[in-house]
């Protein structure tokens, strides 16, 4: 059965950066729950040469990986490097992904940049890549053996921002609400500390989960989580997690005259959740900015080939996105403008 492999290879003169990068740097580096620092970042004018990269995604079901890819193309062109990119095709394919990375650094890579589909299986891969070329994690969390850099922001405050919203509107002592939360697919990277992070903002608070419905993120498996949820509780009053499955209740909710009844609230931004927001059918979400972490990425790998690296870890300081209260400049380094398309090439498993 074929698998996606997508494929961009980025030639262009480069040019400065036109601003510095506000990021949030961890004083211990891989430690997303300690203390950190904001930083004034400024990023490398050009690479000294047209290094290749290998890229590895989970999957590109939803926009929020297509504007992290967004944020890595406009890089790569901007420093002048080229990089390939493959994608597993959702967070259950494990030696997918594996079979994907040993392939694409097979043929020539310079630099390896993961977005794992999960925490801790490939870390034997990596350490084995990782002993030729740099290994830089992107957005999502993994093991640290074999990475020369993570690019990402806690996933635990991304979790507890959503779970803060919806506890101080329900505070202990008022009315019991009940949620059901979507938290994503068990075992991805994010998932375990995006729900530590909601549990921990809402166990003072009158808020109860009624149900947690984990799975993929893809639109058609959410879908029929979030009517599951809507089937077996009566009383919901919020659906709240991952944003495929905000994106699906607002739909759901209106064809079920539910719209006014029960909220949603996305602990991520994609483009559709951005439309929610603003068009006031989702309450919140918290925007990790996307694009910027992909900008990111590829200019810590080139950092790394080129033993330049100023940090092993840093990420966007995260901000917080309100039904009424959009800021437009938020959503520049949050989202791919809706030109940017994909190009896929197909590849069968026996070709690979």
């Amino acid at each position: 059965m074929p698998w996606l492999l997508l494929s961009f290879l980025v030639f262009a003169t480069s040019a400065a950066a036109d601003t510095a990068w506000q990021l949030r740097v961890p004083r211990t580096p891989f430690d997303y729950l300690g203390p950190s620092d904001v930083v004034s970042y400024a990023p490398l004018d050009a690479a000294t040469a047209n290094w290749s990269i290998c890229v590895a995604y989970p999957h590109l079901k939803d926009s929020y990986w297509l504007s992290v890819n967004h944020g890595m193309v406009e890089e790569a062109a901007r420093l002048g490097v080229s990089f390939r990119l493959v994608e597993a095709g959702g967070y259950p394919n494990i030696e997918r992904q594996r079979r994907q990375i040993l392939d694409c650094v097979a043929e020539g890579a310079d630099a390896l940049v993961l977005g794992a589909v999960a925490f801790d299986a490939l870390s034997d891969t990596v350490v084995e890549i990782s002993a030729d070329i740099p290994v830089i994690a992107a957005v999502n969390d993994i093991a640290d053996p074999g990475i020369t850099a993570k690019v990402g922001v806690s996933w635990t405050e991304m979790g507890a921002v959503s779970g803060r919203y919806i506890a101080q509107r329900h505070p202990q002592g008022s009315r019991r609400v009940k949620v059901a939360w979507f938290p994503g697919p068990q075992g991805a990277g994010w998932v375990r500390f995006v729900e530590q992070g909601f549990h921990d903002a809402i166990k003072d608070s009158a808020v109860e989960i009624a149900a947690t419905k984990y799975g993929d993120t893809g639109r058609e498996i959410q879908v029929l989580l979030v009517e599951e949820a809507l089937e077996d509780i009566a009383d919901l009053d919020y659906i709240v997690g991952a944003a495929p499955a905000a994106e699906a209740a607002v739909s759901l909710l209106r064809t079920r005259g539910l719209r006014d009844r029960i909220g949603i609230v996305s602990d991520y931004m994609t483009h559709a959740v951005y439309r929610g927001i603003y068009r006031e059918k989702i309450l919140v979400a918290p925007t990790d900015f996307p694009v910027l972490q992909g900008r990111m990425a590829i200019e810590f790998a080139v950092r790394a080939i080129e033993g330049k690296l100023l940090y092993r870890h840093a990420g966007p300081v995260i901000e917080t996105v309100r039904s009424g209260e959009v800021v437009p400049s938020q959503m520049t380094e949050t989202l791919a403008p809706t030109s940017f398309i994909p190009v896929f090439q197909f590849t069968s498993e026996r070709e690979r």
